[in-house]
C-alpha cells in the first residue's frame, strides 16, 4: 500500500461514542482478561475495526491525524470499561504518533503492506548499539512491553555505544524492530494491570538500518526526519507529553469506573451496623472527592493541550516552564487517582472485598499504573520546582 491514505475520517465525536459504548462488554470481560494475563484477540480486533489505532496516524498512511484529547477521550472510555485496555490502547496508540517521525522509510516497512499494523514498545535504555556500516548491530533484553502479543514491531529503547577517539555515540535512540527479529519471554505474573501482556522482549544481535532509529534528542527537540513529510501541526507536538498522557489517560478512566460502581452498591448498601452507605458522610465525601477531581484533571489535560496546540500552530515549542508543568501535571494524576480511589474502596467496606465487585481489581490497576517510570511525581515535581526557583533544568526529556 502506499503512502496516500485514502481513508474516510469519521466525526471525533462518533469516535467517542463508539469506546463509550464499549464499556459494559470491556467491564463484563475484564476478569476474563485478568486470568488470560494479556488482552483477548477479539478486544484488539475491535479496536481496531473501530479505527481507534487510527487516530494519531498520520492521513497519508490511513490514519485520522486527530488531536490527542480525542486520543485521550477514548482511552479513557475504554478505561472505565477494563483499565487493561485502556492502557494497552494508550501505549500501542501512541506509537502511530511516533513512527511518523521516523525516517518515512520506517513508516513504509511497517504500514507499506498494511497499515493497520500495530507497534508496541519498551524505552528502557537497556539495549546496546555498536555502529556497522549503514546502521547498528543490537542487543539487549526489556521488560514492560504491553500488548506486544499483538503486534508486529517493536520500539526498543537503547544507547549507541560510545567511541572513545571521536567521543561520538551514547545517544538515547529508539530502534524499530520487527517481530522476526525479538523474542518475547512470558513473565507477565502480576497483581495489577494483569491482562495487558506486559512481557519481557530479547533481541541478539541484530541489524537496524539507520533509518529505523529514532534519536530521542530529535523527538524533543522538534528536529525528527519525519517532520520532513508528515507537515501537520500534530507532528510539531513534543512526543513526551503525548507519550506521558498515554500512560496516565486510562487512570482517570478507571477511578471513574470505580465511582460509577461504588455510587450503584453505596445506594443500595445497608452496613452491619444497620445504616447506609449513602447515608455514611465518608462516604458522601469520598464521591464528592473523586468526582470533582476526575473534573479538574480532565480540565487541565485541555487546557495543556489546547496550549501545546496553539504553539504547534505557529511553528514553536511551549516554554521549558510550560513544558515541566505539564509533565508535573501529567505524573501527578496516577497517584490522585490512587489516593482518592484508596477512599471509595474503604467505604466499600468488606462486601467490597470480594472479586464479584471490581473495586478490588480497580484498585490494584491503580495502583500498577502508579509504578509506571513516567508517574514518579516527585521526580518531576522536583525538576519543576527547581526550575520555579532559578535553577536549570536537567531534565533530559523536556
Amino acid at each position: 500500500m502506499s503512502a496516500d491514505g485514502g481513508i474516510s475520517v469519521p466525526n471525533a465525536t462518533d469516535l467517542i461514542a463508539a469506546a463509550r459504548a464499549m464499556i459494559p462488554p470491556l467491564a463484563a470481560r475484564a476478569q476474563k482478561q485478568a486470568e488470560n494475563r494479556r488482552l483477548l484477540p477479539e478486544t484488539v480486533a475491535e479496536l481496531k475495526e473501530a479505527g481507534f489505532f487510527r487516530v494519531l496516524q498520520p492521513r497519508r498512511w490511513g490514519g485520522y491525524e486527530m488531536d490527542p484529547i480525542v486520543f485521550a477521550d477514548i482511552q479513557m472510555a475504554l478505561a472505565e470499561g477494563d483499565m487493561s485496555v485502556g492502557w494497552v490502547y494508550g501505549v500501542v496508540g501512541v506509537h502511530a504518533f511516533q513512527i511518523a517521525l521516523f525516517d518515512d522509510r520506517a513508516a513504509q516497512d511497517v504500514w507499506g503492506q498494511d497499515n493497520s499494523v500495530l507497534i508496541a514498545s519498551t524505552y528502557m535504555p537497556t539495549g546496546r548499539a555498536i555502529p556497522a556500516p549503514g546502521g547498528f548491530r543490537f542487543s539487549g533484553k526489556w521488560k514492560f512491553s504491553s500488548g506486544v502479543e499483538h503486534c508486529d514491531w517493536i520500539f526498543l529503547g537503547g544507547l549507541t555505544v560510545k567511541d572513545e577517539a571521536t567521543g561520538k555515540g551514547g545517544d538515547y535512540c529508539t530502534f524499530l524492530v520487527p517481530k522476526s527479529d525479538f523474542r518475547i519471554v512470558d513473565t507477565w505474573d502480576v497483581m495489577g494491570l494483569k491482562g495487558t501482556g506486559s512481557q519481557d522482549i530479547a533481541v541478539d544481535n541484530v541489524f537496524i538500518p539507520d533509518y529505523r532509529v529514532h534519536r530521542t534528542s530529535d523527538a524533543y527537540g522538534g528536529t525528527s526526519p519525519g517532520n520532513a513529510v508528515n507537515t501537520g501541526h500534530l507532528y510539531r507536538y513534543p512526543f513526551v507529553q503525548v507519550f506521558f498522557r498515554a500512560v496516565t489517560n486510562g487512570c482517570i478512566g478507571g477511578l471513574q469506573a470505580m465511582l460509577n460502581d461504588f455510587r450503584a452498591y453505596g445506594a443500595a448498601r445497608i452496613t452491619t451496623t444497620g445504616t447506609s452507605t449513602a447515608n455514611d458522610p465518608d462516604a458522601q465525601l469520598a464521591c464528592a472527592e473523586a468526582a470533582s477531581a476526575i473534573d479538574e484533571m480532565k480540565y487541565v489535560l485541555r487546557r495543556n493541550f489546547n496550549e501545546i496546540d496553539e504553539a504547534a500552530r505557529r511553528g514553536e515549542l511551549p516554554t521549558t516552564e510550560q513544558r515541566l508543568l505539564y509533565r508535573y501535571q501529567s505524573s501527578v494524576v496516577a497517584e490522585r487517582c490512587l489516593g482518592l480511589a484508596a477512599k471509595l474502596f474503604k467505604g466499600a467496606g468488606g462486601s467490597g472485598l470480594y472479586a464479584t465487585q471490581s473495586f478490588g481489581r480497580i484498585y490494584a490497576d491503580l495502583i500498577a499504573a502508579r509504578q509506571h517510570v513516567s508517574n514518579q511525581s516527585q521526580i518531576s515535581g522536583r525538576g519543576y520546582g527547581a526550575v520555579l526557583l532559578g535553577l536549570p533544568n536537567h531534565d533530559p526529556m523536556i
